[in-house]
């Protein structure tokens, strides 16, 4: 395999200063004809480098490689490692190792979920001199006008040259090829995956035999314990200021995200993009509770989230009751449906609810006019229905934590770390302003219903 060498740039090459023609030149005569023919050969080996690089990775990509295979012929040319991420970095091939790290996604320029930084990591060569570690390059893949990702370079011998990185950005239109020939393929499976999930969500998949079958033969499994996982994005696509390119390239970033962070997991999972949400089927036991579902769907949505950065849009999840049956997949898609409305209601946003969590909240967001139910929290609560001092909300707190307790004055205490008079003065203040609650079963339930309406951020 070539290994590109570290002489410097070919434009960094420039001719002595005594060459006919150039300023400063004392005559034809004085021109070093040694040094002419060193420079023109210098010239002459880069150019006869870059295009045998280019040939190996043209001929990777016409034998049917993909970017695994770009990534490896790359790391070979360096002696070191390659990756290949999304235009937000997300690691999408890798190859090679470091004389000190098997693993590129545990360098520091990649965070904790094995994002690269791109927001940090400056594109093109790098100073030598400079804070920055010298030995890692990147470089943007662009098609045409569509920036399809980053491919980056680590060596771990010298500083990688300005010519080591006009190397790479050879390299970077092969990676463009591969990419662009992939997502041509991606989009036709896509397209037809989804359009059976679909189905299948809407009750149209057929005899549950059937509709098994079918799945497999796509490469899925759902003959097996299954939630419905509804990932929405919490921006309007239909309100938007974007234009129509732009929101579609969200979205399609959005759903190869999910689809990324579902096939490094399982391949067997179902998983589709559709307008404005992804939808994921995921295998669970058939005896888990919520939060133990909650938790590996969590893990998923840590993955799909990163630590943020990189043009990543915020996003709420819902989560449907388990399912045994295809039959049963619409019931929980609409489950799913709910909890992200309610969800988005309850936290605001980039929230992960379940359906069976979400108790009086299902009620409450049935509810058609919000106006009704602010209104509710304002008769209800009084003053503390206002965030105008700390003390409101600090009182709610307290009332809401009393409440929860079942009037449980030492668990009460405990949870706050109150001391037990203390309490009881912050009770008798909490009744003066709301009636005697701690006597009155029916004020509250409305109290309790006032707290949580309350806490509905999205009214």
């Amino acid at each position: 395999m070539v290994r590109v060498a570290n002489d410097g740039p070919a434009d960094a090459q420039t001719l002595p200063s005594d060459v006919p023609g150039r300023p400063g030149a004392s005559g034809a005569g004085d021109a070093d004809p040694t040094a002419l023919a060193t420079l023109v050969e210098q010239q002459r080996a880069l150019l006869e480098r870059e295009d045998e690089v280019h040939r190996v990775l043209v001929r990777v990509v016409l034998d049917g490689g993909g970017l695994p295979e770009v990534a490896e012929a790359v790391a070979g040319f360096y002696g070191g490692a390659a990756a290949v991420t999304t235009t937000d970095g997300r690691l999408v091939a890798s190859a090679g190792a470091l004389d000190d790290v098997a693993d590129v996604s545990a360098l520091p320029c990649f965070d904790r979920t094995g994002r690269l930084l791109v927001e940090d990591e400056p594109v093109g060569w790098r100073d030598p001199d400079g804070p920055a570690d010298p030995t890692r390059a990147f470089v943007r893949i662009v098609a045409g006008s569509s920036e399809l990702g980053v491919l980056g370079a680590f060596s771990p011998g010298p500083a990688l040259s300005p010519t080591d990185v006009h190397v790479l950005e050879r390299a970077a239109t092969v990676a463009a090829l591969a990419i662009t020939k992939e997502q041509a393929v991606a989009a036709v499976e896509g397209r037809y995956r989804a359009e059976f999930l679909r189905d299948l969500l809407a009750g149209r998949g057929g005899e549950p035999v059937d509709a098994v079958s079918h799945a497999s033969s796509l490469g899925w499994d759902v003959d097996r314990p299954l939630v419905v996982v509804v990932a929405e994005t919490d921006e309007n696509d239909a309100e938007s200021t974007r234009s129509a390119d732009e929101v579609r390239t969200l979205q399609d970033r959005f759903a190869r995200a999910w689809t990324q962070a579902v096939r490094a997991r399982d391949t067997s999972m179902a998983v589709a993009g559709f307008s404005q949400e992804v939808v994921v089927l995921q295998p669970v036991e058939e005896d888990a509770d919520a939060d133990a579902v909650l938790r590996r769907v969590s893990e998923l949505v840590r993955v799909v989230r990163g630590d943020g950065g990189g043009g990543r849009r915020t996003f709420t999840v819902g989560v449907s009751r388990t399912v045994t049956s295809v039959a049963d997949l619409p019931r929980a898609y609409e489950e799913a449906e709910t909890a992200v409305q309610v969800g988005r209601q309850v936290e605001g946003g980039s929230g992960v609810a379940h359906f069976d969590q979400l108790g009086i909240y299902r009620l409450l967001a049935l509810v058609p006019d919000s106006a009704d139910l602010r209104r509710f929290v304002t008769e209800s609560l009084g003053e503390l229905a206002t965030d105008t001092s700390p003390e409101s909300a600090d009182l709610r707190h307290t009332l809401s934590v009393l409440i929860d307790t079942n009037l449980n004055v030492a668990e009460t205490a405990r949870r706050l770390f109150f001391h037990y008079n203390t309490l009881r003065y912050r009770i008798a203040k909490l009744e003066r302003m709301l009636g005697p609650f701690t006597t009155d079963p029916q004020l509250r339930l409305t109290l309790a219903l006032a707290l949580r309406v309350h806490r509905m951020k999205g009214l």
